[in-house]
């Protein structure tokens, strides 16, 4: 009798170790954490010389120019992001060239989330640009006196219905992070992206993405049955020898 319990511990001995194994060897390298509060970007981007800022992860100012364009119809007035050279045009239809005020992006320096360091490829994976309109509550003096609010930005057109060439509109972007849970976890103190974590608006035309702490769980699940078989077999040993020490 001795020897059969001497026997089933071992077997309980050796499942426990190859259940502890198993685990170690199916457990993730990133820590699952689910992060709690929101995105924080530490000094936010700001646009000085218009005095414009944003508390969001990015701010970019947008400039178009009104310019003359060639085509085989003739010449048209169109809004443009770059200049539009008139090497070509002749002399009633040439554009002003290079612009005074260039299209500029931001980006915060430090993103932290639950005050742990929030990694750049987060940014690059999840942010979004959406138009903001400013307060131009804090626009200089002397660009006030060039520009005046129309729409969500500002421009230097006397009159909004008839643009001249040479004026400038000029509009501002933010960039936005969605709600972060399930696409990072914290690795050595730092905010990661999850493996196989996909774009919001990209979800449903992939399909639903498998949280990362589903397969552990179901790799703990797998552990805890073997547990319990060692457990059984111990039980039944147990039983078999006070049964015999009962006769």
């Amino acid at each position: 009798m001795r020897a059969l319990t001497a026997a089933a511990g071992t077997v309980c001995l050796l499942l426990g170790l190859t259940v502890a194994g198993t685990l170690r060897a199916q457990a993730p390298t990133q820590q699952r954490t689910e992060p709690v509060g929101e995105p924080v970007a530490e000094a936010p981007p700001r646009d000085k010389e218009f005095g414009v800022r944003t508390r969001e992860f990015g701010l970019q100012r947008r400039v178009e120019m009104y310019q003359w364009r060639k085509g085989d119809d003739g010449y048209m007035r169109v809004w443009s992001e770059e200049p539009i050279s008139s090497a070509a045009h002749d002399a009633q239809h040439a554009n002003p060239g290079e612009f005074p005020i260039r299209t500029r992006y931001w980006i915060a320096a430090r993103v932290t989330l639950d005050g742990r360091p929030l990694q750049d490829d987060v940014l690059r994976e999840f942010g979004r640009w959406r138009t903001f309109r400013p307060g131009f509550t804090a626009l200089p003096g002397n660009l006030a006196a060039t520009f005046q609010p129309e729409g969500d930005g500002l421009s230097s057109t006397e009159n909004p219905l008839d643009p001249q060439i040479g004026d400038l509109r000029i509009t501002w972007r933010e960039l936005t992070l969605p709600p972060l849970a399930g696409k990072v976890a914290l690795e050595n103190g730092t905010w990661v992206l999850v493996r196989g974590a996909v774009r919001q608006d990209l979800a449903d035309a992939a399909g639903p993405v498998a949280r990362p702490d589903a397969y552990r769980a179901s790799a703990a699940g797998r552990g805890w049955s073997l547990i319990a078989l060692c457990a059984v077999v111990a039980l039944i040993a147990a039983l078999f020898l006070w049964r015999r020490r009962r006769r």
